[in-house]
């Protein structure tokens, strides 16, 4: 098919959905609540192919989102809760107001500036804490990093890298103080501690903690694939072998990286 103008495209597919909700038996009896794990999984699915630099997933995942936005839009019309216009002309609004160094006369210097007046105008809307733009069911590696982000602009941080370290090995020496006494209870709550500080101290580098977290989950995938790959070439089996066997095979998966 031709390209159409992008205006043109979007409303071709709220007209899709107007015709696959009237028309179409699942499309019927679709809600927001059955919907729910379905965006979830479609998210998920976009984040799988943006960490895979996979542009033309990127691209096919972004529509399948669209196709959500578009759904949820329809139903709320039809629960005379809103219309797609008003979520559009929700998100410009919003957008223009908490731009005012684009959009009015205010001045800004840095990117921390455009976050702090980001902040200090979502309090002015009515929210009575910085956090409570955080959603409660995030992940909670992801959930630590936004909490802490969010404290940070309004002051509630560390002068520089140097105590925040200093705050992990403190977190470390008390977790292995509540091991040593074998209070279950405390030994989680000072894990929780070590994990929350480590997020901190990830920040304080420019690490996404969650994105350095999922590329080592891959590499380890990746070399203990190679492992049982190896081992059934061998025919060794990898539940029979010592661990010493099975770090041979982790190191010959590790320079196969390095060689690649």
């Amino acid at each position: 098919m031709q390209d159409i103008p992008a205006q043109q495209a979007f409303q071709r597919l709220l007209t899709i959905m107007d015709e696959l909700r009237e028309q179409c038996p699942w499309d019927k009896k679709q809600t927001i609540d059955t919907l729910r794990p379905l965006t979830i999984e479609e998210l998920y699915e976009l984040t799988d192919a943006i960490m895979n630099k996979d542009w033309k997933g990127i691209k096919e995942e972004l529509g399948d989102m669209l196709l959500h936005i578009a759904f949820y839009a329809r139903i709320g019309k039809e629960e005379g809760q809103f219309t797609m216009e008003e979520v559009l002309n929700g998100i410009c609004d919003k957008l223009v107001y908490r731009h005012p160094h684009i959009y009015a006369d205010v001045k800004v210097n840095n990117e921390e500036d455009v976050k702090k007046n980001w902040e200090q105008l979502k309090m002015r809307e009515g929210k009575t804490s910085v956090l409570e733009g955080v959603p409660v069911s995030l992940s909670p590696l992801i959930k630590a990093a936004r909490i802490q982000e969010k404290a940070a602009k309004i002051g509630f941080d560390w002068p520089d890298v140097a105590p925040v370290w200093n705050k992990v090995q403190e977190e470390i020496a008390e977790l292995k103080e509540a091991v040593e006494t074998k209070n279950q209870k405390d030994i989680e709550e000072e894990m929780g501690d070590v994990l929350f500080s480590m997020v901190n101290y990830a920040r304080f580098i420019n690490v996404d903690p969650d994105t350095a977290l999922e590329n080592t989950n891959r590499k380890f995938i990746r070399r203990f694939q190679f492992m049982e790959k190896v081992a059934l070439e061998r025919s060794l089996q990898m539940a029979s072998m010592t661990l010493e066997e099975m770090d041979v095979l982790w190191n010959e998966a590790k320079l196969k990286e390095k060689n690649v």
